[in-house]
């Protein structure tokens, strides 16, 4: 539906623009929200004179937009989730692109007493015992799997035992931050969305460092096999500079106030 929506809006605008060559990538809210795309796609056009349309999703609709066949590459960050579409065929081969972290954040007063912790099961244990407020993206996106697996590591059910403290919100990364400052809530962000995001207010981060917090990022391109229509030369062609030297390159070069938001690591 979205590819058709964009291909008719192209023919609507002139036939010149008909003819622009671009491809569909489904990705998710941490790349579109901490500027990396902003910063990324402009090169990659400027070299292949192919356009980028991105629709930034959380990593679980981002997937299943590309399921529908409605995306010709989706570049995302949850693996269990990432192989699982490999394995029923939808694509054609996933590579690690780059990485950076999740941080925990949390309002200055620091109600859980969990501030400068390294040990990310621990502080949410705090925050549980505590009942200190806690935004959950709650869409099914890379890092509310993230949490979610975070949670059960450190012995909490939170669908059994989450109450008025935990506030789900169905929300991507950006919105549940100002979410979490309302509220003066503890949130699990990527690192790249909180160094990018403005509207901090109280917040800031409470616990980062620790391995659990380790936050990778895959590529793959849609299988023309299940879903014909894909472009399957554009959309290779966009994988393939992603994971090169020139890609891996400028992915490191994107940065906020001197820190690198991202770490490239394509093999």
């Amino acid at each position: 539906m979205i590819r058709r929506l964009l291909s008719v809006a192209l023919l609507a605008a002139s036939p010149a623009l008909a003819q622009e060559k671009f491809i569909v990538v489904a990705s998710t809210t941490s790349t579109e929200q901490s500027g990396l795309f902003g910063y990324l796609l402009p090169v990659f056009q400027t070299k292949t004179g192919i356009q980028v349309r991105v629709v930034a999703l959380g990593t679980g609709q981002a997937l299943d937009l590309a399921r529908r066949g409605d995306a010709d590459v989706v570049f995302v960050h949850a693996r269990s989730a990432e192989e699982k579409f490999l394995a029923e065929g939808h694509g054609v081969r996933r590579f690690d692109v780059m990485y950076n972290d999740f941080v925990l954040i949390g309002p200055k007063s620091d109600p859980a007493k969990i501030s400068g912790g390294k040990d990310i099961l621990e502080g949410l244990r705090k925050i549980k015992a505590a009942n200190a407020p806690f935004v959950s993206r709650g869409d099914n996106s890379g890092t509310h799997i993230a949490e979610l697996d975070l949670w059960k590591l450190a012995g909490i059910d939170v669908a059994k035992d989450k109450g008025s403290w935990y506030r789900d919100t169905g929300q991507g990364m950006g919105p549940a931050l100002n979410t979490a400052g309302a509220m003066n809530a503890y949130i699990l962000s990527d690192r790249g969305t909180w160094l990018s995001f403005k509207n901090r207010g109280e917040l800031s981060i409470a616990v980062e460092g620790d391995r659990r917090l380790f936050n990778q990022y895959g590529i793959m391109l849609v299988s023309p096999l299940k879903h014909p229509n894909v472009k399957k030369d554009l959309g290779q062609a966009f994988v393939d500079w992603v994971i090169s030297p020139e890609g891996q390159e400028a992915i490191a070069g994107y940065k906020i106030g001197g820190e690198q938001l991202f770490f490239p690591n394509a093999k």
